[in-house]
């Protein structure tokens, strides 16, 4: 990984890659991994974040075996979580069993993002051609006669400019090359944002409920070992509403919705402490232009429904690199090319979304607005309690998504 002290000024790449998160950092091992020259470009320090996904699902997992990694990864500090289940009021529901699923990996590992981050950029260290650039926020595209050649970026020592065959946005939800480039947005819609925290865990305590409805509130606790890595669901734009009723009501709120929490609820000491994630559903109508192709939430931002955008990002990847990294090789790569990517991912991407707005307007927007002080679960979660089917079936849409990608083989060099 490249220091900021050695960040040159100006170089010429064959893909340059916008955005070190899980579609960058993955793309670029794997173009990289296959002989092509490459750059991702990470405006932070580090990979360190107030919040990241913290779910590596079975479909990356199954991934990093067919990359020879697992074993390696695996040796790295984390949970398993292999089933889903959780409070709705009075009722214990059970949604997913993922332990169903034919994989070599059937859970889903809690993982800190940043651990998995780094994991790829030290394995990376070993692949001559790929450079990580911290340090290098992008914050424009090059063009010569209306081509996306590459990107402007400030560093610690000034701007530089990575020009590039191929220029890669996975710069996020946000992103500045998406934006540069004039790429439109369609709008889908969350009626919800997210307040994360987390309080220390007791080491005997049993209930691992993932889940916890009461009336008007909803609640996601991940088990991170020795701490609730905490999700509190607010209606969209209500996170000023929840502030102004203070600290102590908020917590109050957090103990009767899940009351295993209340032995360390003073560990969040002040809204410091609590981070909102403003959630949105979008996607492009075009994902790419001439020398450019968005991916991941750049793309297609998720819900944190499912906990299915890092996922969707890295399947992104694969097949990025399925379907370009050996043009790219050969210097054959044109611009007709780009959107297969979009032919291939949008399918999966929009059935995502389709579930996860199904979710919302089901069952987490009844709840938060609703006025009924008893709740009964709607039909879908009480049939996937009594039915192990239903419960594999969600456990391969969460886990596997809706087209799994595979790593092709790196061919020899002609």
């Amino acid at each position: 990984m490249d220091s900021p002290a050695n960040d040159a000024r100006s170089r010429q790449t064959q893909c340059c890659i916008a955005g070190g998160g899980p579609a960058g950092m993955m793309l670029g091992f794997l173009l990289a991994r296959a002989g092509v020259p490459t750059v991702v470009l990470e405006k932070h320090r580090d990979f360190l974040r107030d919040f990241r996904g913290d779910t590596i699902h079975p479909s990356t997992l199954a991934i990093m075996d067919e990359l020879g990694l697992l074993d390696r990864f695996l040796k790295l500090p984390h949970q398993k979580l292999d089933h889903i289940e959780g409070w709705f009021g009075a009722y214990r529901i059970k949604v997913a069993d993922f332990h169903r699923l034919r994989t070599r990996c059937p859970y889903i590992v809690l993982m800190p993002q940043w651990d998995f981050l780094n994991f790829l950029a030290v394995e990376g260290r070993g692949l001559p051609d790929l450079t990580v650039m911290m340090c290098a926020e992008v914050t424009d595209v090059l063009r010569t006669n209306g081509r996306v050649t590459g990107v402007r970026a400030n560093t610690l020592h000034g701007p530089a400019e990575i020009r590039a065959t191929l220029t890669i946005g996975a710069d996020g939800r946000h992103s500045t090359v998406r934006q540069q480039a004039g790429l439109e947005l369609e709008d889908i819609g969350a009626p919800i944002d997210v307040l994360w925290f987390r309080v220390r865990r007791e080491a005997a305590a049993l209930d691992r409920a993932f889940t916890h409805i009461t009336p008007g509130k909803v609640l996601i606790t991940l088990d991170r070992g020795d701490y609730w890595q905490c999700a509190c669901v607010i209606r969209k734009g209500a996170a000023e509403s929840v502030k102004a009723r203070g600290l102590s009501a908020f917590l109050d709120d957090v103990g009767r919705t899940a009351p295993s929490l209340k032995p360390h609820l003073s560990d969040v000491k002040s809204w410091d402490d609590v981070k909102l994630l403003t959630v949105a559903i979008n996607r492009l109508k075009r994902w790419s232009a001439p020398g450019l192709l968005c991916i991941g939430d750049a793309a297609h931002a998720m819900s944190p429904v499912g906990g299915v955008g890092i996922n969707l990002a890295i399947q992104d990847a694969i097949a990025t690199s399925n379907l370009l990294g050996e043009k790219l090789r050969s210097r054959r790569l044109a611009d007709a090319d780009l959107p297969a990517v979009q032919r291939r991912r949008a399918w999966p991407a929009k059935m995502t979304q389709a579930f996860q707005v199904k979710a919302q307007d089901s069952i987490l927007t009844p709840v938060l607005t609703g006025n009924h002080e008893v709740m009964r679960p709607p039909l879908a979660l009480r049939l996937m309690t009594h039915s192990a089917w239903l419960r594999s079936l969600a456990a391969r849409v969460v886990g596997l998504g809706f087209r799994l990608e595979h790593v092709q083989p790196v061919r020899p060099a002609a």
